[in-house]
């Protein structure tokens, strides 16, 4: 009877389930903003300290110190320590420096003119051409210049208010060429908070010809007046990247995607994550320049972490994020709100979760708000009615059918001769015929405790009477037929 009952509740239960409306959680296809709050802006200097040592006339020591901007870009965040993949430009300057700054030293102190680029040159002067030669890299016995030449790289990240001096970041493996994936990490690690937020990295790239992708990424440091750059763009054919790259091209032949995304990549796009447009994870980054904007692909990505022991993985900050966002997408604003204050506490500068909060507020409980609308009309007409009347039909067969069973166990069995008058089965009363004693049935003990039931006899052993009524009982009978109790002890 319980199975029973417990299986009809838990077929009425899944028809009920299968006539409410289901929300869904996926994210709606294009979005990027999953990535955007771990993009951030990268910008390389070199910074050269040289000492001059004049020999011509007067022994003198010059000492110069230049900062020398040779990248901007854009990086990933894809672990909450703060490592950030990037390109091997704007991690490793690709010019000597130090031939730069001899050049510079030389031609101010000696008041010559030497074109400041990364070549040596010659002077008409043996004299002073000697000594500029012997200031030249590499440094020897006779070097007429101490030189020191250090990397500064500055990650911006996208938060509000924008982060004056940004996060100092330092190489720690780089791929052979420029446009080889590079791995970034904070010159001081990140201790006692929740780090930053991360961007999820795709299994692999999608081969479809066509497939849609975004690209994100800054042209200058973020802050009010420069926000994220977002730019769709598809896939051509080609492999998963490579070290060629792996070409764009727009289906329908209305843009020329490659020299679209080459110019964006000189003017700051270069080394931005491309966002598959199925579920938002990156899926390569830009590479290129010119008319030619490509894309390397996540294999390579992976693959330099794992050259530098990196494991990229989500934060705590991500989980809220998501679940956040989920809600948000799928317009469920009022559920979503509370999600983005969570995110704002762990990381108050994201600019993104700020954004998607102020749009939560503003459309809490109003018409587009999809929790406000199931609680107000939880009767709608778009919900039928048939499954909770078979719902009730089932229930009500389950009960009907458990009654019955139940009276069934409990109903006593036939009886093969008719009942006898009361009277006339019990005989008249010998006060000292033997030691039975006659039980009669009244109004205040109705009926006797089955532990207390005895077999009464008469004078004829072969007479048997029942003991809670005073019924005749046959000589085959094992139940009383008038009142249904038992005559064995």
């Amino acid at each position: 009877m319980a199975r029973l009952t417990a299986l009809a509740g838990g077929v009425a239960a899944a028809l009920v389930l299968i006539a409410m409306p289901v929300a869904a959680h996926e994210h709606p296809s294009g979005i990027t903003d999953l990535v955007t709050p771990a993009v951030v802006r990268l910008e390389a200097v070199s910074h050269v300290e040289i000492t001059l040592l004049d020999h011509i006339g007067e022994l003198k020591h010059v000492e110069r110190s230049y900062d020398i901007p040779f990248a901007t870009g854009t990086g990933t965040v894809v672990n909450p320590d703060g490592t950030i993949v990037a390109l091997r430009r704007l991690a490793v300057n690709p010019n000597d420096v130090a031939i730069y700054a001899a050049n510079k030293v030389f031609a101010e102190h000696h008041k010559v003119k030497i074109p400041l680029d990364y070549k040596k040159h010659k002077l008409k002067d043996d004299l002073l051409n000697h000594h500029l030669a012997e200031c030249y890299p590499p440094k020897t016995d006779t070097a007429t210049c101490i030189i020191n030449v250090t990397t500064e790289i500055t990650a911006y990240p996208n938060v509000s208010p924008p982060s004056p001096d940004g996060i100092k970041v330092k190489c720690i493996k780089a791929g052979p060429t420029p446009d080889s994936p590079a791995v970034l990490v904070p010159v001081t690690p990140m201790t006692g908070s929740v780090g930053m937020p991360t961007a999820p990295l795709a299994d692999k790239v999608p081969e479809q010809e066509g497939s849609p992708t975004n690209v994100a990424g800054f042209l200058g440091r973020p802050g009010p007046k420069v926000l994220e750059t977002v730019e769709i763009a598809h896939l051509s054919k080609g492999g998963a990247g490579g070290d060629t790259g792996r070409p764009f091209a727009d289906p329908e032949k209305k843009v020329d995607e490659p020299v679209k995304l080459g110019g964006l990549a000189d003017q700051g796009l270069i080394g931005a994550p491309v966002i598959g447009d199925k579920d938002g994870h990156v899926i390569g980054l830009l590479v290129g320049g010119g008319k030619e904007g490509k894309m390397i692909g996540v294999r390579e990505i992976t693959g330099i972490l794992a050259a530098a022991k990196v494991v990229p993985r989500r934060g705590a900050i991500d989980t809220a994020f998501e679940a956040a966002l989920t809600r948000y997408h799928t317009k469920y604003y009022t559920e979503a709100a509370p999600g983005f204050q969570r995110v704002l506490e762990l990381y108050p500068g994201n600019v993104v979760a700020a954004k998607l909060l102020k749009t939560s507020l503003e459309k809490r409980g109003g018409p587009e708000d999809q929790g406000t609308k199931q609680v107000a009309a939880p009767s709608s007409r778009s919900t039928p009615l048939w499954p909770f009347i078979v719902a009730a039909g089932i229930l009500f067969m389950a009960a009907a059918g458990g009654a019955y069973l139940l009276w069934r166990r409990r109903a006593p069995e036939k009886v093969t001769e008719p009942p006898e008058p009361l009277a006339a089965a019990v005989p008249p009363f010998d006060d000292g015929a033997n030691q039975t004693v006659v039980v009669r049935r009244s109004q205040a003990f109705p009926m006797v405790p089955q532990q207390q039931q005895q077999v009464m006899t008469a004078p004829d052993p072969a007479i048997k009477y029942c003991t809670s009524c005073g019924m005749r009982l046959g000589p085959a009978h094992r139940f009383c037929g008038y009142c249904g109790h038992p005559i064995e002890t």
